[in-house]
């Protein structure tokens, strides 16, 4: 683009002096880049520093307009941004080629100002011209500066600054992005700059290092390692700058300032380029491993008396029972370590608290819950008074034992005068830094003393047993919640629909067997939708634990949002499948998207994947529209008729993604029997598919009981009890709407037709015995009916259909969905969807294969819930 005239342009604009005095601050940033006598050092201005220019991520273009409002100057940013080359821009009218044509009557009038002389800024929408290289009817949204200049004959242009305003809120957001990442990162985060000088810190290496992280800003690894670490960790930062390859857990030892421990690092380097693509740097990610680093050194030492170790690994912590663990500790011990055991666990831990409680003193409320001897059945006294299996005890403040459940270190019990034990050690069951109990060791008299070696062993054998128990506290209070969270994703009590008759079960894995398990991602639903019709979900998370549970409550509530849209079953399974493939991946469904596109190396346990069929019943027409995600077919059992299995396309499981989904609708006749189910009622190990199948089809012979008897007869049928599955079991009998309570006319675009709406909607409710509901339902009807004439398009429809409650339903053949919007005081309409929402139960509209249905719902009289005032409405309107 050629150079800008550096003319006075003239301007009405009244903000023209805060643009002026804007456009000051950016010349005052350039100003401080210059030398003493305003001159830059050599060509340090045109260059441009790390991390980079801005310019290199935002799409900024120019152009200027001739005196006759066409395009005569054309950059060669400009046409990287539009893709039109300059050959061809220049001569073109930009309102012609880039506004909408509902907009361009503006533009010219914009066009003209600006030849008059104006300054103008704002954000435009503009379209590609058809025609052009790579023309794929592109769309955008720019923000432009326009500046009035002058040519050289002193006739009026403007130049034109043009910047992309999507691709620069897309930096805004990845810039507050990373500022959250760099600022709230648990690691110590760095940036090295080529120099190997640090550039900038987070508040973790602060914290650490001291100080605040500005004040590391120029500092070198010799600042914080000694020398020949730090020249080693220098060369490894050099080759990482050089060649781009990235270091991970590169071990780094040194101290922190304060102390005279050594400390050891876990440290990750990786390349870091500018949005051009040049290396500006290298990122520094470390964690510290001091800790673990110990903690290896302990258990090495640790492995001494391997032979008793090795039992107790095979024999303690296979069973996930609390008191089960702790009799296999005493099984080991007794008699190849000690003669006598005991062991005591916190009551709190057994009631299933949060946390095992104890008081600071160690006196807290424990159970006895497991005792062994080799020598005698006489009970082990310890202190004091001796104590039962199953009682619950407390130690006194200065005893030895309360001493060692205090400091969480063994201590050494006097023996009795006259007892028949001689040495007894009291150790504390430690799991995670956190007390869970007290095991004590005694040797009777004739056996040689503990001595330390023996200590050490015993504090060993203690905490194995007490890591085992606190996983089984775990695995218990994980189980728990996952079983809550899991019935309280399900439906509460028995589900009601319109035209339905509906029973249910859901039977958790392992509930019956006693075995340990994880509970499953099993789920149903029943969702109510407009206009008297039922959606009938059942799914199935594969997987199992409190994730599945909780990938199961996502999708549901997923569902019963898409449901709520009153999408085609085919598109809500489309729009699940999206969800299902971002809850394994951490920047949702575009970031699953493009790793899909990668070769795998993500972890598989971070893949959910799903099945589910999906039903939608109307109760009017007594239709019933499937789809299917991978999921076991529906069951029909026709009345007289023997039970089928419905041949719905089971299409790909949730998750999967790339693959269309089918729907088949099916006319249910009245009585009929629907059954869904999970694959844990008709599969176990011992039982295939096919024979559980088979067995399922078999059990519905008698589908004319009432259907909790059906239900329960199917459970007590099959092979429920393996407990290897979830099971979840959803049945609806079909009870369609009778043909009294639907009303249905069809009305002509005429005025006429909102009077005779009235008509037919009142004749209809006193039929009904609905009287109290007439003068409500006319006014509602009478505005749905006028907005149809006066918004929609074809023929209008009018149907009310009477069942639990009174649905009103007016169709049209416009596709414009009707929007409520809040009328001004002094606005002559507008208020009419605003009285529909203060007079109804509810309202909303739905797309229809032929246009839109706009519904309103009203309670009956004698539902409990009384009716507003349509006076009383109105004059709230105002």
């Amino acid at each position: 683009m050629s150079e800008i005239p550096a003319k006075a342009t003239e301007s009405e604009d009244p903000s023209e002096g805060a643009r002026a005095r804007a456009a000051d601050a950016p010349a005052a940033a350039v100003s401080g880049a210059l030398a003493a006598d305003g001159v830059p050092p050599g060509d340090a201005m045109w260059q441009s520093s790390p991390p980079g220019s801005i310019y290199d991520y935002i799409k900024v273009a120019s152009f200027s307009i001739g005196p006759d409002g066409l395009v005569d100057q054309w950059s060669m940013r400009a046409e990287h941004l539009f893709g039109i080359p300059a050959g061809r821009a220049v001569g073109m009218d930009p309102i012609e080629a880039f506004i909408d044509p509902r907009h361009r009557e503006r533009g010219m009038r914009k066009m003209a100002e600006i030849l008059d002389g104006r300054e103008w800024t704002g954000v435009v929408p503009f379209r590609m011209p058809k025609g052009y290289e790579g023309d794929c009817g592109h769309e955008g949204l720019a923000e432009v500066y326009v500046m009035p200049t002058r040519t050289e004959d002193g006739e009026k242009a403007a130049v034109c600054i043009v910047v992309d305003v999507r691709t620069l809120r897309s930096i805004e957001t990845d810039l507050a992005a990373s500022q959250a990442i760099f600022s709230q990162s648990p690691f110590g985060f760095l940036l090295i700059d080529p120099d190997l000088r640090v550039r900038r810190v987070n508040q973790r290496f602060a914290s650490i290092f001291g100080g605040a992280p500005d004040d590391h800003r120029g500092k070198g690894v010799h600042d914080y390692l000694q020398r020949g670490e730090a020249e080693r960790v220098a060369a490894t930062l050099r080759r990482v700058l050089e060649t781009g390859s990235s270091i991970t857990d590169m071990h780094v030892t040194g101290f922190v300032p304060g102390s005279d421990e050594r400390r050891h690092w876990s440290v990750n380097l990786y390349r870091v380029h500018s949005g051009s693509g040049r290396p500006i740097g290298v990122a520094w990610l470390g964690i510290d491993i001091t800790a673990r680093r110990a903690a290896a050194r302990e258990a090495a030492a640790a492995r001494r008396n391997l032979a008793l170790l090795n039992e107790a690994g095979a024999r303690i912590g296979n069973s996930l029972d609390l008191e089960t663990t702790a009799r296999q500790l005493l099984d080991v011990v007794v008699p190849g370590f000690c003669d006598l055991a005991t062991v005591d666990l916190y009551q709190g831990l057994l009631a299933g608290d949060e946390t095992p409680p104890g008081l600071a003193d160690g006196s807290a409320e424990l159970r006895r819950v497991a005792f062994a001897s080799a020598v005698s059945d006489a009970p082990f006294a310890g202190t004091g008074v001796p104590v039962s299996v199953g009682a619950v005890h407390h130690y006194p403040f200065n005893s030895p034992c309360a001493d060692a459940l205090r400091t969480a270190r063994p201590q050494i019990v006097p023996p009795e005068d006259g007892g028949l034990v001689q040495s007894t050690l009291a150790v504390p069951m430690v799991a995670h830094d956190t007390v869970v109990g007290l095991v004590q060791f005694a040797r009777a008299k004739g056996s040689e003393p503990f001595g330390d070696r023996d200590r050490d062993l015993a504090v060993e054998l203690a905490a194995r047993a007490a890591v085992c128990i606190d996983n089984a506290r775990l695995y218990r209070r994980e189980h728990e919640r996952a079983l809550i969270l899991q019935r309280s994703l399900l439906p509460p009590g028995d589900p009601e629909a319109s035209g339905l008759d509906i029973a249910c079960r859901y039977l958790p894995g392992n509930v019956n067997t006693g075995r340990p398990s994880e509970v499953g991602g099993d789920w149903f639903d029943v969702i109510e939708l407009p206009g008297h019709r039922t959606a009938l979900v059942v799914g199935d998370v594969m997987g199992r634990g409190l994730r599945a549970a909780v990938a199961m409550g996502e999708l549901r509530t997923a569902v019963r949002t898409l449901a709520q849209l009153d999408l085609e079953p085919a598109e809500v399974l489309s729009q699940l499948d999206e969800i299902a493939r971002g809850l394994g991946a951490p920047g949702g469904v575009q970031q699953a998207t493009r790793a899909a596109r990668r070769p795998r190396e993500a972890d598989l346990s971070e893949i959910y994947l799903a099945t589910c069929v999906y039903a939608v019943y109307d109760s009017v027409t007594r239709r019933c529209t499937f789809a299917n995600a991978g999921h076991l077919p529906p069951v029909l059992v026709e009345p007289g008729e023997a039970a089928l299995m419905l041949d719905v396309p089971p299409g790909m499981p949730l998750g999967v993604g790339g693959e269309p989904f089918e729907e088949v609708e099916v006319e249910l006749p009245e009585g009929a029997l629907l059954a869904l189910y999970t694959d844990g009622l008709v599969e176990s190990r011992d039982h295939p598919l096919d024979e559980g199948l088979q067995a399922f089809v078999s059990a519905l012979a008698d589908p004319t009981q009432p259907l909790e008897d059906v239900c329960d007869h199917v459970l007590n049928t099959l092979d429920t009890h393996h407990g290897e599955d979830d099971i979840a079991l959803l049945m609806a009998r079909v009870q369609g709407l009778p043909t009294e309570s639907v009303g249905d006319w069809t009305l002509p675009r005429e005025p006429r037709s909102v009077g005779r709406a009235r008509e037919y909607a009142r004749a209809q409710l006193l039929s009904w015995d609905m009287e109290p509901l007439v003068d409500t339902t006319e006014l509602l009807v009478s505005e749905l009916v006028t907005n149809a004439l006066r918004y929609g398009e074809g023929e209008i429809r009018l149907r009310l259909l009477l069942d639990r409650t009174l649905v009103c339903e007016v169709w049209d053949s416009g596709l414009v969905q009707p929007r409520r919007r809040r009328a001004r005081d002094t606005d002559e309409g507008g208020r009419g969807l605003q009285l529909v929402g203060l007079l109804s139960a509810a309202w909303g509209s739905r797309r229809t294969p032929r246009g839109k249905t706009v519904w309103f719902e009203l309670p009956l009289p004698d539902g409990g819930s009384g009716l507003p005032d349509p006076a009383e409405a109105l004059l709230s309107l105002f």
